[in-house]
């Protein structure tokens, strides 16, 4: 993927294939890889796939929310003079997908998330209390997914060094609690973007009951389950979530 990064002001991101945009939102503790799936199949059925790399590390600690984050993505995609896109975010990228969705609903076709925060979350923000511990980190790195095989060496690293760098750490805790405060379920039902809700049935970080709720208060959703699946559906079945995703997109005319 690394090749296709590009670089330009203060924006990095992966572009690839032409057509329909689709801007992917990375959540809290992901990256640009966890939907190499995605990137790989659409652009071959008439997709745009953008893939910006959030500032999460790079805002000023005050300052670090879903909100800005937000703010981020409506520059993002003014400086690429993008409209009609479809929002596709995961975990916190999917919040980041609701919130924009919600201000500034004529830049947005279609909105897809899945494992999102906005309504709850169960995540690591106990404070790390062991945060030196690799096992520890293996542990609830391995506990995101319902296979622990997915959970990489990589994968553990770079959670490990993120939470025992001080200045990353304190800026993912701030994410996470703006996260938990910015609740959006008394916003949801005025938004009447088309949803696709897709959602692993073994998630245990934002729980099945959680989609069922988004299902129940955005008013036009469509909720998919992918089984044996935990948080990152898109990453444990690839071949599945892309099958869904794309007869959700070709179901409304995307």
């Amino acid at each position: 993927m690394i090749e296709h990064l590009k670089k330009e002001e203060d924006y990095s991101y992966i572009e690839v294939g032409v057509g329909q945009p689709i801007i992917i939102l990375h959540g809290l503790m992901g990256g640009l890889s966890n939907f190499s799936g995605v990137q790989e199949y659409f652009p071959s059925k008439g997709y745009q796939i953008i893939i910006p790399e959030l500032p999460v590390y790079e805002m000023p600690v005050l300052t670090t929310s879903v909100k800005s984050l937000s703010e981020f993505l409506l520059r993002f995609i003014e400086y690429k003079s993008l409209k009609d896109v479809i929002l596709l975010g995961n975990s916190l990228g999917g919040h980041v997908a609701l919130l924009f969705t919600k201000n500034h609903p004529e830049f947005v076709r279609g909105l897809v998330i899945t494992g999102s925060s906005g309504l709850y979350e169960n995540n690591m923000g106990d404070g790390y209390p062991k945060r030196g511990d690799y096992e520890y980190i293996k542990t609830k790195s391995e506990a995101v997914f319902y296979d622990p095989k997915i959970a990489t060496k990589e994968i553990i690293d770079e959670v490990f060094e993120t939470v025992n760098d001080r200045n990353k750490l304190v800026r993912t805790l701030a994410l996470a609690k703006s996260a938990i405060r910015h609740n959006m379920a008394k916003e949801l039902p005025k938004m009447k973007t088309p949803t696709a809700i897709i959602w692993g049935a073994q998630d245990t970080v934002t729980p099945p009951n959680v989609a069922e709720e988004f299902k129940n208060l955005l008013p036009d959703a469509h909720l998919f389950w992918i089984d044996q699946c935990g948080h990152a559906p898109m990453m444990e079945h690839p071949n599945t979530f892309n099958t869904l995703l794309h007869e959700w997109l070709e179901m409304r005319n995307f």
